[in-house]
């Protein structure tokens, strides 16, 4: 019994413990400083690997070493290169910059023994690694400056010549601790000084040089901030002797002898120590100084350090008002100016920034001398050298902006000097001229005398044309602040963002854009320049040189306008007080209006354009001002609305010269649109001024010749000039007709449609007028020059004369559609027809010579199409003979023969097409060949026309399609010429057939298109059958029956149309239907029936129209069928025959399609109407077997199926034995009649029963030795079998042989299943390889035949007819069939087909069932294993407890246990673990049997490979969830000792699978028996983790799930939460923190697992795998970063720290980088 001690004892074990504590903290201070020197000495050994990462990673570590223990790891630095001299350098920069990162992060830590010892190793390394030892010193030198220039100094002693470093770190401590070096810069100078002329190498003294640019930028810095400085009586003087004894050897020794490296650091150490040379000394040396500096430009070519060395050269001696600069002013300004005309590269930035040093010299000298300067500079103006004079302006606009007080009395005289570079056409001297007027625009220089000729250089550069426009290869420089501004002040201009491909977008650099944005914020941002732009920018609207400144300038004179408006409301805008320079209210209102016509040209200038006049209306004309206000904003509406692709051209003219309502059926001729908005013609009606009309007509007329270089606005402008015409009088309209027709350029062909748009608008109000001076025009000598003989010869002078002629027969025709109705019709022949045959031909020696020119007749064809047109649209046209009737239409069939075919290059078809359709319907009637020449001529040249390629063309047709190029406008172009000639030829042929409604008229009309219906191209089709379906519905609807006549070829015509129906092109198909719904109706309205009798047969054809668009051909072809069905019971029996016989002949149509239709219509027509064809029923079967033999199409051969079903029917067994014994493989002959024999049930079954019989009773295959050295005999199938296997499947494939299927399913089921498996890589008979050599070596193709396909194809023909289409289904989608046919796929392909048997056949199951169970002791394995894999999988469905046969099912299975066969009791095993799936509530009840089974898999020691045990380890985990408890309990552990050898298995899947299964163990534990597995878990956790990195996705899922399987069994409720948070499927997984996260609460509460976890990771150091390395190395690094102190006894550092260093050496860079993070974390142990 103990009792309670007393204080003695108790006092004495506290002193006990004390002491002891005291003994142990002094030696784990003993072993941390041995652990952290071995530690520190393991890092820096890894210094030496080879590899850039790994050097970076061992410096990180030792900064993370530094971060908790500065002083130790800076000591074992300092020591491991100190007793390493002869570490190579790199390695030693390495370890000098990890002490430089800590000694900079821990400055305020270190003392002053540690700072001590690393100056002087610092200072002793400067001579092995200059600059990190020197970063060392810097950085140190930032807290104990005194140590640091202590020991620098003590190597920078008087009289030796120091160290280059070390003048190297005093010059870098000099710039980054100012304050602390300054005030030794005294003594170090005065040491320094002899020093200077001790050193003769260039290398010393380009050090010197640094060192002394230095110290005299921390000088001026120090004095720059006395404020700030510890010493604020330091002054410049105190420095000023020493500096000018530097300056001294430097400038007249060093500079004179040295290098040019030497020389270039003398250069650039002058420019600061200048600030610090007393006043009269510098004013002494500059005399020298300057020329040297400056000849260092000849030398030097990176100028830039000499550039901003002379520039503090030159702030210096202007601080102290140096005269000297006067003396060498020309030669700096000559030098300068030479540096600013180099040529800058836009991406050097050297050369960049020695032009900003250049310009700040230009700057200091501007202000001290700007007349020098200025009298220097402009000269260089006048020279034409584009780099002087770039340069030179760049200058003078640098001056301005930055010198502006000095240059404001020297404007006039830099204003003349601008008059050469105004004149310069090099674009680069362009630019610069408009960034020097930008400058001189923000400082006022535009407001003095010659401001102006500025303002007119911007403009001109906003007109440039586009090939003027070159981008600069160098930067734009800056103008001010003008460029930055741009883009926020030009205002919102949504039509000019939608520019078109004709629109030129502004490059960023260019010219133009340069000049565009300066003009507009020079007259919106300065407001000084309002009186100078306005009304001077007014000057520029009308002169065509500056139509490309027509947007800019509108924009800008609108903002000046706008601006003079609210100052003045009333006042007008425009003052001419005699300026004689500035137009007239008619050439603006001509000009702007003109431009408008094309909106979207120019920037958008039709916008800026209308705006413009908008702004001006009132100086324009005080009575516009109400009615513009009002159009104005709606035209610039229009054209927000709409894109330059989208505009429609003459939609938008019209608005801009739209006629009066009552003029409006007229005009539409000419411009084909509607009225909407009113403009020109509502402002001359406002006016109502003729004077004033008379004006602006002859302003009009005035500047009609500045548009010769651009016709479209020049047509636009002959509209205008018409337009007003209109408003005229008489004496005014002759006078400018005539003067029109004298001055017109009639070599311009497209101002022929200009000049005849100008006579027909004026013709609407004054035809007479027009007509009189056409007429004495033409009368004229203007078309006789060519009359004569020998003028034939005159090429030129003929060509000019019919230019004139063809645009005064197009003034004809455009006067024909203009004149009023009323007036038209008695003059058109006599006046305008006669003029335009005089015009059209010339007569030489009396004999009429017509002209081949196409332009003159495309300008005929084009006025007579108006012509009539306009005729036709008369309300008396009905009753007009016109006697040039025929002579026309000829004249139009001779254009269109003329045009070449296959081409539609020009409108002269659509043209003269449409002429004759407006010819056709007047009075007189053709005859019958001209009229079947004029059909024949057009079908002929509108059919051959190849249209672009579309979806079911051919390849012929691909290849043959026309080019129109790539332009998609021309595209555009084409399709839309292409579809208006089609339509105009159905108008056409319409109009023609009104001529004679008759059935007679109708057939002539399709015989003519009869050869395009059936040509062999598609585009040719379409159009004849669609032309076809037209002229029959218009002759149905204007049909007229007064008596029954009868249709006697409606068989003929149907079967013309009816295989169309089937066309490649789905319009053809449509059309055809068509066709013959129109057919029926007219064979209907022939015998009698009325034209609005609805029958319900023909309307059911419309409906089958949707059937025909459906690209699929079942659907087409059953659409055809049900066409077929509806014409069989309207056809005459009389037409029948000629129907079948004209269908007969298209099976052979080159459309595949048509062919098919043929052979659905005939079939269907024999079925329907057969009997009515007793007599024909021979010659039919007789051409239907003939067409057998002859082609190979598919469709024609189901069409002899029907007809040869009847010989079949009563001689079955005779069939099936001549057919078996046809060649192999079957052709299609032979197949097709193997199908026949399906097509009733009765005999079907006679069949399959005759072929079971064949394949069930023959031997399977047969084995031969194919070579003498082949360990394996070759397995090949027998003949009989193998033909009845191939029969079987052909007959089954027949969809009436279903009945018969379903009769014998069982065994056809089974024996062809066993069929397969025993066909499985057999070769085919040895006569059918032989016959596929033979075939080969001929170079015949032949179609090969192997067994196991064969019956894999029967088994899905038989599953298909016995309604298993689902079965079927599922195994093509799983790809179940294609793994049947191969050996290492075949188990896989049948637990497939069972499980689809088991999800869509299961009433079928127990009859297969039973027959597969005698199978199970057959002598061949293969079919053992086939049953085995299919009973197997049917456990895995509960059709089997359903169906009551789970219990034979088991026993059937457990029976097979002990096969001889591995793959027998594998799938036995695979199958008893099904159960769980198919009937989980019957696992306990069998439970023992099942665990059992498992277990003696696990323990299956016939299987080399482990396939048993796997499959064991599976079911295992699939039941542990059902199965008893008390019976798993009973195996549990020995379940986990069993599958724990497996964790680290080579194979991934007995790895991924054994983890799995540690995983539903642990599930299943959780209870009584986890305490008892708690070890077992304990023993499985770091492999778990670890194999986390596996590079197998599976075993890192199966270990995701094992882990949250074994947190709840570890409890520790915070280390199962982060298994459930992290380890989520699904989830991506930070390695990194998941495995820092486990590792702390794996340390917090298991403190006393850290040995035996860190001694399992160790284990794991010599894994295989790369990536699990690694991992163990992160796992030995987090859980030494989360123990504790007290956990400390349970490690074995001697074991760990071997093993890092180990793996530091491992070849995997990641493993190497882990090993020295991992040290890193050891520094705990220190």
């Amino acid at each position: 019994m103990r009792g309670g001690g007393g204080p003695e004892p108790g006092g004495l074990k506290r002193g006990i413990q004390v002491h002891t504590r005291r003994q142990k903290e002094a030696r784990t201070t003993v072993m941390s400083e041995t652990y952290a020197k071995r530690l520190s000495a393991i890092l820096l050994d890894a210094v030496t690997d080879k590899d850039p990462q790994m050097q970076e990673q061992v410096c990180g570590a030792l900064c993370d070493f530094g971060e908790s223990k500065p002083a130790e790891v800076l000591s074992a630095c300092e020591e491991h290169l100190r007793l390493h001299e002869k570490l190579a350098h790199p390695y030693r920069t390495i370890i000098l910059r990890a002490m430089e990162i800590v000694v900079s992060n821990h400055i305020s830590e270190l003392d002053k023994d540690t700072a001590r010892a690393i100056i002087l190793l610092a200072s002793n390394e400067m001579t092995k690694v200059k600059q990190a030892a020197s970063s060392v010193l810097v950085a140190v030198g930032r807290r104990f400056i005194s140590s640091v220039m202590e020991e620098l100094l003590s190597k920078f002693q008087p009289g030796l010549l120091p160290h280059p470093c070390t003048v190297h770190t005093l010059a870098s401590l000099s710039v980054s601790n100012v304050f602390g070096v300054v005030p030794f810069l005294t003594s170090i100078l005065s040491t320094m000084l002899p020093m200077l002329g001790a050193a003769k190498h260039d290398s010393m003294k380009v050090v010197f040089c640094c060192a002394l640019q230095r110290f005299s930028e921390s000088i001026l810095e120090y004095l720059a901030n006395l404020d700030q400085a510890p010493d604020p009586t330091v002054r410049k003087d105190a420095f000023a002797s020493d500096i000018f004894g530097a300056y001294d050897i430097l400038f007249h020794q060093w500079l004179q002898s040295g290098g040019a490296k030497l020389r270039l650091a003398v250069v650039e150490a002058l420019g600061p120590m200048s600030h610090l040379l007393p006043s009269e000394k510098l004013e002494e040396q500059l005399p020298k100084l300057l020329p040297r500096v400056l000849a260092f430009y000849k030398k030097h070519t990176e100028t830039v350090h000499v550039s901003k060395s002379l520039g503090q050269i030159l702030e210096a001696a202007v601080s102290v008002g140096s005269r000297t600069l006067d003396i060498h002013l020309n030669s700096l300004l000559a030098a300068l100016h030479a540096q600013i005309c180099v040529p800058v590269e836009s991406s050097s930035p050297l050369v960049m920034s020695n032009q900003k040093e250049v310009l700040r010299c230009f700057t200091v000298l501007a202000c001290c001398s700007p007349d020098r300067l200025l009298a220097f500079l402009l000269p260089k103006l006048d020279t034409s050298n584009e780099r002087t004079r770039v340069g030179t302006l760049q200058v003078l606009r640098h001056v301005i902006n930055a010198a502006a007080a000095q240059m404001e009395v020297k404007k006039p005289v830099i204003l003349s000097s601008m008059k050469l570079p105004l004149l310069d056409t090099n674009n680069k001297v362009k630019r610069a001229v408009v960034q020097v007027v930008s400058a001189m625009a923000h400082h006022g220089y535009l407001e003095q005398p010659g401001g102006k000729a500025m303002v007119e250089y911007i403009v001109q550069q906003c007109a440039l044309p586009p090939e003027a426009e070159a981008v600069s290869s160098g930067p734009e420089p800056t103008t001010g602040d003008l460029q930055s501004r741009v883009h926020s002040i030009l205002p919102s201009r949504p039509q000019i963002q939608k520019l078109g491909a004709d629109s030129e977008a502004l490059a960023a650099d260019s010219v133009r854009a340069i000049s565009v944005s300066t003009l507009y914020l020079v007259s919106t941002t300065v407001d000084r320049m309002g009186e100078v732009l306005w009304p001077y920018l007014l000057e520029f609207l009308v002169p065509v040189r500056f139509t490309r400144a027509l947007s800019p300038l509108c924009r800008s004179l609108v903002h000046l306008a706008q601006k003079r408006q609210e100052a003045g409301a009333h006042a007008p805008l425009i003052q001419y007080n005699g300026n004689v320079h500035l137009p007239s209210p008619y050439a603006i209102t001509t000009r702007l209006l003109a431009v408008s016509s094309h909106p979207y040209v120019g920037d958008g200038r039709g916008a800026a354009s209308l705006r413009l006049l908008n702004v001006l209306h009132q100086d324009i004309h005080p009575a516009l001002g109400q009615r513009w206000v009002t159009a104005i904003p709606l035209l610039l509406e229009h054209l927000d609305e709409y894109s330059e692709e989208t505009l429609s051209q003459k939609e938008w003219e019209e608005k801009l010269l739209v006629v009066r309502e009552e003029e409006k059926t007229r005009v539409s001729l000419l411009w084909e649109q509607e009225e909407k908005t009113r403009f020109l013609r509502d402002s001359l009606a406002v006016v109502s001024d003729n004077t004033w009309v008379c004006h602006l007509t002859l302003e009009m007329c005035k500047q009609l010749p500045n548009y010769n270089g651009t016709p479209l606005e020049k047509n636009f402008l002959y509209k205008c000039v018409g337009t007003t015409l209109g408003a005229a009088s008489s004496k005014v309209v002759r006078k400018h007709l005539r003067e029109l027709l004298e001055t017109a350029r009639y070599q311009e062909e497209r101002e022929h449609e200009g000049l005849a748009c100008c006579f027909g608008i004026c013709a609407i109000s004054h035809l007479d007028d027009t007509l009189a001076q056409l007429d004495d025009f033409v009368k004229s000598d203007v078309l006789r020059k060519s009359a004569g003989i020998f003028n034939l010869f005159k090429n030129r002078s003929e060509s000019e004369a019919n230019k004139v002629r063809s645009a005064l027969i197009l003034c004809y025709g455009h006067v024909a559609a203009g004149a009023p109705r009323e007036l038209l019709l008695a003059r058109v022949e006599a006046d305008l027809f006669w003029n335009m045959s005089e015009c059209f031909s010339t007569k030489v020696l009396g004999i009429k010579v017509e002209t081949q020119d196409p332009a003159l007749r495309l300008s005929l064809v084009q006025s007579v199409c108006m012509a009539t047109q306009a005729i036709c649209s008369s309300a008396h046209s009905s009753s007009f003979h016109l006697s040039r009737k025929a002579e026309l239409v000829a004249q139009m069939v001779e254009f269109i023969r003329a045009e070449p075919p296959d081409s539609l290059k020009t409108p002269i078809w659509k043209k003269a097409m449409l002429a004759c359709t407006y010819l056709v319907t007047l009075e007189p009637a053709l005859e019958e060949q001209v009229q079947a020449d004029l059909i024949h001529s057009c079908l002929h040249r509108v059919m051959a026309v190849l249209p672009e390629p579309e979806e079911g063309d051919s390849p012929q047709e691909v290849s043959a399609a026309p080019t129109v190029g790539g332009d998609p406008q021309e595209l555009l172009l084409f399709q839309s010429l292409y579809l208006d000639t089609v339509q105009v030829l159905k108008d056409l042929l319409t109009s023609l057939l009104l001529w004679n409604m008759t059935p007679l008229g109708l057939q002539v009309m399709l015989e003519h298109l009869s050869p395009w219906i059936k040509s062999p191209r598609g585009h040719e089709r379409v159009r004849a059958v669609g032309l076809s379906a037209c002229l029959l519905q218009f002759f149905l609807q204007h049909l007229q029956i007064s008596a029954l006549v009868p249709f006697h070829n409606l068989g003929l015509l149907i079967g013309l149309f009816s295989p169309r129906c089937a066309d490649l092109w789905p319009a053809t198909r449509r059309e055809a239907v068509s066709c013959i719904h129109s057919l029926l109706y007219l064979q209907l309205t022939c015998v009698g029936f009325s034209r609005d009798y609805q029958d319900d047969v023909a309307e059911q054809l419309l409906s089958l129209k949707d059937g025909l668009v459906h690209p699929d051909p079942a659907i087409l072809f059953h659409t055809c069928h049900s066409i077929a069905q509806l014409i069989a019971k309207r056809l005459p029996p009389d037409q029948l025959i000629n129907l079948l016989l004209t269908l007969f002949e298209s099976l052979g149509d080159p459309d595949k399609n048509c062919s098919r239709a043929a052979s659905v219509m005939i079939n269907c027509l024999l079925k329907e109407r057969g009997n009515m064809l007793q007599e024909k029923v021979p010659e039919i079967v007789s051409v239907l077997r003939s067409k057998l033999q002859e082609t190979q199409e598919e469709h024609i051969l189901q069409a002899a199926q029907h007809s040869v079903f009847a010989l079949a029917t009563h001689h079955c067994a005779s069939v099936v034995s001549n057919l078996l014994g046809s060649p192999l493989p079957f052709d299609s002959h032979t197949c097709t009649l193997w199908r026949a024999l399906a097509l009733e049930p009765g005999l079907a079954a006679q069949v399959l029963g005759l072929l079971l019989e064949k394949i069930s009773k023959d031997v399977l295959f047969e084995e031969s030795q194919a070579f003498l050295l082949s360990s394996t005999p070759d397995r090949v199938a027998t003949l009989l079998p193998l033909a009845a296997t191939c029969a079987l499947h052909e007959v089954a494939s027949a969809p009436a042989s279903g009945p018969a299927v379903l009769e014998l399913y069982p065994q056809l089921f089974v024996a062809l299943l066993l069929r397969v498996s025993c066909t499985v890589g057999v070769q085919p008979p040895r006569q059918l390889q032989a016959k596929e050599r033979r075939s080969a070596s001929s170079g015949l193709a032949s179609r090969s035949l192997e067994p196991c396909s064969s019956a894999v194809d029967a088994l899905q023909a038989v599953l298909v007819r016995g309604g298993n289409e689902d079965v079927v289904q599922c195994m093509e989608l799983d790809g179940g069939w294609q793994l049947l046919r191969t050996s290492a796929g075949h188990e896989e392909g049948v637990t497939r087909l069972a499980s689809a048997m088991a999800k869509f056949a299961g009433p079928r199951l127990p009859l297969v069932m039973k027959l597969l169970f005698t199978t199970q002791s057959s002598m061949y394995e293969v079919q053992r294993v086939t049953s085995t894999a299919f009973l197997a999988e049917l456990l895995s469905s509960n059709v089997v407890n359903d169906l009551m046969l789970l219990e034979s099912l088991l026993y059937n299975l457990m029976a097979r246990q002990k096969d001889t066969s591995a793959r027998v009791r594998r799938l036995v095993l695979h199958g008893l673990a099904n159960i769980t799936l198919g009937s989980p509530d019957k696992v306990q009840t069998h439970s023992p049997q099942l665990l059992t089974a498992m277990i003696g898999g696990l323990d299956d020691g016939d299987d080399p490979h482990s396939l048993v045990a796997l499959e064991a380890m599976v079911g295992l985990a699939r039941l542990m969830d059902l199965v008893d408890a008390w019976d798993l309990h009973a195996v549990l552990l020995h379940i986990a000792v069993r599958i724990r050898p497996f964790f680290d298995s080579e194979r991934m899947e007995l790895r991924s699978v054994s983890i799995g299964l540690f995983g539903h163990l642990n599930k299943a534990c959780r209870g009584d028996c986890k305490d008892v597995f708690l070890e077992q878990v304990v023993g499985g956790l770091v492999p778990l983790l670890l194999h986390l990195r596996d590079p197998h996705a599976p075993v890192v899922t199966a270990c995701r799930f094992a882990l949250r399987m074994c947190g709840p069994n570890l409890e520790c409720e915070e280390l199962a939460a982060v298994f459930q948070r992290h380890l989520q499927e699904g989830h991506d997984l930070h390695f990194g923190e998941f495995l820092n996260t486990t590792c702390k609460h794996l340390m917090r509460h298991f403190p006393d697992l850290l040995g035996r976890l860190l001694s399992t990771s160790l284990f794991y150091y010599k894994s295989s795998w790369e990536d699990v390395r690694a991992a163990a190395l992160m796992l030995t690094g987090f859980l030494v970063l989360h123990m504790e102190a007290e956990q400390r006894p349970q490690v074995d550092l001697e074991q760990l720290l071997t093993a890092l260093q180990l793996l530091l050496k491992d070849p995997a860079l990641k493993v190497r980088l882990k090993a020295v993070k991992t040290l890193g974390r050891l520094v705990k142990f220190a």
